[in-house]
């Protein structure tokens, strides 16, 4: 199967999501135009609010704090192992996160959001190579974040605000020009593919 079409899959597949986990996730529109609890944006859209801080567990058990990568940007992967488009996910990040690994300048970090926990996640990341550090959470930390689909990428500025969340497949490219605007530069590093 070619690249574009394991796009166009993993597109069709965040807006199954989508359509079946927007009643599960209680994230329906509310009055003023903003959706869930919190004042949330949409796919893309600036929310400019301060992240929600957590301490997780990563799979590993050691902990994952939001507050232990503050000054440098953070891209946070909220996911789940059933989740079919979270999958491709996985390799873009790889590769965005090799990018940026040996200097130190961008934090990633996966959330996944299995109720059963470490013992489905553990195995689910091991047999996709997954190379980022991956954190434990909830449904519940998800919706804080104002994530109303998986795979949903939050991307934090240096500051720890909420810059932007985004619902389905990012490509490295896409990545690199998000991130951008926090690392000193006007233009995207070139991902070393």
């Amino acid at each position: 199967m070619s690249r574009r079409s394991v796009r166009a899959v993993a597109r069709m597949a965040v807006l199954v999501c989508w359509v079946v986990l927007l009643p599960v996730l209680g994230c329906g529109a509310q009055e003023g135009g903003e959706s869930g609890a919190a004042g949330l944006a949409g796919d893309g859209e600036k929310s400019r609010r301060p992240a929600p801080r957590f301490e997780l567990k990563g799979v590993d058990g050691r902990p994952i704090a939001l507050a232990d990568h503050l000054g440098k940007p953070i891209v946070i992967d909220f996911w789940a192992t059933w989740c079919v488009p979270c999958i491709y996910q996985v390799p873009e990040l790889n590769a965005f996160w090799e990018i940026h690994r040996a200097a130190d300048d961008v934090a990633v970090i996966g959330v996944a959001v299995d109720v059963e926990g470490a013992s489905v996640v553990a195995p689910w990341i091991e047999e996709k190579g997954v190379e980022y550090s991956i954190a434990i959470g909830d449904e519940g930390l998800a919706r804080e974040f104002g994530v109303m689909g998986f795979p949903t990428l939050a991307i934090i500025d240096t500051e720890g605000n909420i810059d932007s969340l985004h619902v389905g497949l990012i490509e490295v490219e896409e990545l690199e020009r998000l991130v951008a605007p926090f690392l000193g530069s006007s233009e995207a590093q070139e991902p070393a593919l």
